[in-house]
């Protein structure tokens, strides 16, 4: 084995000539590597379209066909594959077309065994490095501060364990929590922990689309599957390949698209939509809900044996009104968080509105937590945040309302109500879809009560 810690790539070699073939699967499959060796487009096509590939080492001259003529189609069914061109009739030339037309590296022959495993090394580090890089632009995009994963709770710092161990295999891990306990980001955590971490994490939300796109979304699908399918899509389990996909909130997911995921976790078999060729894919599924999905079984919403095959490994995070010990350490570093990224000069919270941040109740838990103090950042100009900058819900010793049945008017209960959804939710679309209303309704009703 050489000294490069990258870890092991699924590579296709398409070369006319049967000793090279041999020669390049043997160099490769020394270095542990997972090899196809095919001698002619058509069959380097189909491999192509079965497996989903991270490297592939393209001779330039196939019998009387033109390898660069491959590298178009083999591109457009799996973007992110990195070619290496191979050729014994090297020239400047033809190294310029071979990038110009997408490959990543060039080989001119005879080459070493030392030449082979360098360049697969180096695409294998380009892979990984454009899966880190796509990783950090959606934390970028969701602006999650990390802090929601340090706990001096036992109950979280038990799952925390646990999740560390779990990454360490291929079990499907069920996460389950009430809405904004961090599930997202400790899905995240699994897969930088795992032996997958090089590979990429992909995330989809299951309630964001109806089926049949969540369906095209998920396994990808042909040119003229559907309307508006105008070429192929491989899916993000394509895209996930040798990594993680995150499915969140699996509880939302259509019952008409549940029958295929149980395939696709037994099996590890899809087709494309639209398409007729099984494909395989490895890849580890990692699922999160705050649905009840016993009860979802018991009312015919959930496949009971779905359910079975996703909870292998059950992790349960708790609220935050449960990690009561958290809340003040959590707070500061998301204060710390949004001063950095608007350039605020806070540096703490008064004892007051400290106070007030510990005792409430938290029905959103981290993710009202993070609206609060961002909201608080944006409205104080000083070091100190004050019991001032806190809604009016945290401005006593400890934020309660009234319950159903206490002896006040519809008006207040749906007040507080609003209130306590408002708090937990990202947007006002969210709340208003929550509440039962439309956003103009919410917005008319925000008004009124002057929230």
């Amino acid at each position: 084995m050489s000294d490069n810690t990258t870890s092991p790539q699924r590579i296709l070699i398409i070369d006319d000539e049967l000793n090279i073939r041999k020669t390049l699967s043997m160099c490769l499959e020394a270095e542990g590597h997972d090899v196809i060796a095919v001698g002619n487009p058509k069959d380097a096509l189909a491999e192509n379209g079965r497996r989903a590939f991270d490297i592939a080492y393209l001779d330039l001259r196939l019998g009387t066909a033109d390898g660069l003529e491959l590298l178009q189609p083999l591109l457009a069914e799996a973007p992110w594959l990195k070619i290496i061109v191979i050729t014994a009739h090297a020239s400047i030339e033809t190294a310029v077309e071979a990038m110009r037309r997408g490959a990543t590296d060039y080989l001119p022959k005879p080459f070493t065994p030392a030449q082979v495993t360098l360049a697969a090394d180096r695409a294998a580090s380009l892979r990984a490095l454009e899966s880190r890089i796509e990783s950090l632009r959606q934390d970028a995009e969701h602006d999650h501060p990390a802090a929601a994963l340090e706990s001096a709770s036992p109950a979280m710092q038990r799952v925390l364990t646990q999740a560390e161990m779990a990454a360490k295999s291929d079990a499907v891990v069920l996460l389950r929590g009430e809405h904004g306990t961090g599930k997202t980001l400790l899905a995240k955590a699994i897969h930088e922990w795992s032996p997958r971490a090089a590979k990429p994490l992909t995330v989809v939300s299951c309630p964001s689309l109806s089926g049949p796109l969540l369906e095209s979304e998920l396994f990808g699908h042909v040119h003229g599957a559907f309307t508006g399918a105008v070429k192929d899509n491989p899916g993000r389990v394509a895209q996930s390949e040798g990594g993680t996909l995150f499915l969140d909130e699996i509880g939302d997911m259509p019952p008409e698209l549940q029958s295929k995921m149980l395939r696709f976790l037994q099996d590890k078999e899809y087709e494309r939509v639209g398409d007729t060729v099984t494909r395989k894919a490895d890849v580890r599924v990692l699922a999160a809900t705050n649905v009840d999905l016993e009860a979802a079984v018991k009312e015919g919403r959930f496949r009971e044996d779905l359910l079975y095959r996703l909870n292998v490994v059950e992790l349960v995070l708790p609220p935050l009104r449960e990690r009561a010990e958290d809340i003040a350490r959590m707070a500061e570093s998301m204060l710390a968080f949004f001063a950095r990224r608007d350039a605020r000069p806070h540096t703490g919270f008064t004892p007051e509105a400290l106070e007030a941040l510990t005792t409430h109740d938290w029905p959103g838990n981290v993710r009202e937590l993070r609206n609060i103090i961002e909201r608080a950042s944006i409205f104080c100009s000083g070091s100190y945040l004050g019991l001032e900058h806190l809604p009016e819900t945290l401005s006593g010793p400890r934020a309660t309302g009234p319950e159903l049945g206490d002896p006040v008017s519809l008006e207040v209960i749906e007040e507080h109500h609003i209130r306590r959804i408002l708090a937990s939710s990202p947007s006002l679309q969210e709340a208003a879809d929550i509440l039962g209303i439309d956003q103009a309704t919410l917005w008319r009703r925000r008004k009124k009560l002057d929230l």
